[in-house]
């Protein structure tokens, strides 16, 4: 199966930590910014990386910015900019762009002009941005260090059925399941004959490469 392949547009502190994150796990990264220092900078971080005005239709076009699975719009301070390359990026046909907003009114105006998912830096820190692009199924990512991170995901459909002994959890990806959220119930800690139900809520615990092999789960 074909890997899902992102653009980022702005390389500031918000745009630079999604797209290199994406990139460590193992996704092919476009990175975009107007300033050539700061191009040139990350031109060892992600797969590639250009100066390219991200407003102009042109330079998109060039770029073949439509055949993206997701790109992000995380231009900062240039609100204009910004809504600009959202609303560029709709009218492409883009399949899913999010946007990085200033304020809630802000916000308001990108969800208007096209953006499937709208992210306030403040609330979002870029790694946890990152693990929710890869997976729809990932509801909430902590890095617990540099090499273990706990992440509540909804269960893929590829273990609902099977009680946590079958799955293999612990073997295959090396995680542990900490708890599951249940509609209003919490089973803490799940016993190994716990079958996952569907839109069962893990929480686990493990070693990145786990983690990120079980958010890829479908």
């Amino acid at each position: 199966m074909r890997k899902r392949q992102f653009a980022v547009m702005g390389l500031g502190r918000f745009g630079s930590s999604v797209a290199q994150t994406l990139h460590e796990m193992g996704y092919e990264v476009l990175a975009i910014d107007q300033n050539e220092e700061r191009v040139q900078d990350f031109s060892d971080k992600v797969t590639h990386v250009v100066e390219a005005d991200t407003t102009d239709e042109d330079s998109l076009q060039a770029l073949g910015i439509r055949n993206f699975d997701v790109v992000v719009v995380a231009i900062g301070q240039n609100i204009q900019a910004n809504m600009l390359t959202t609303l560029q990026l709709k009218e492409m046909g883009v399949p899913y762009i999010v946007a990085k907003a200033q304020n809630a009114l802000h916000g308001k105006m990108l969800e208007k002009i096209g953006a499937d998912r709208v992210i306030y830096p403040e609330r979002d820190m870029g790694k946890r941005v990152a693990h929710n692009l890869v997976s729809t199924n990932v509801l909430e990512y902590i890095a617990l260090s540099p090499d273990l991170s706990m992440v509540e995901v909804t269960a893929p459909k590829a273990l609902v059925g099977k009680s946590l002994l079958e799955t293999n959890l612990r073997a295959k990806y090396a995680i542990n399941v900490l708890a599951i959220k249940r509609k209003d119930e919490i089973i803490v800690p799940p016993l190994p004959t716990e079958k996952i139900m569907l839109e069962d809520i893990l929480i686990v615990v493990g070693g990145n490469e786990g983690v990120q092999r079980l958010e890829e789960l479908e």
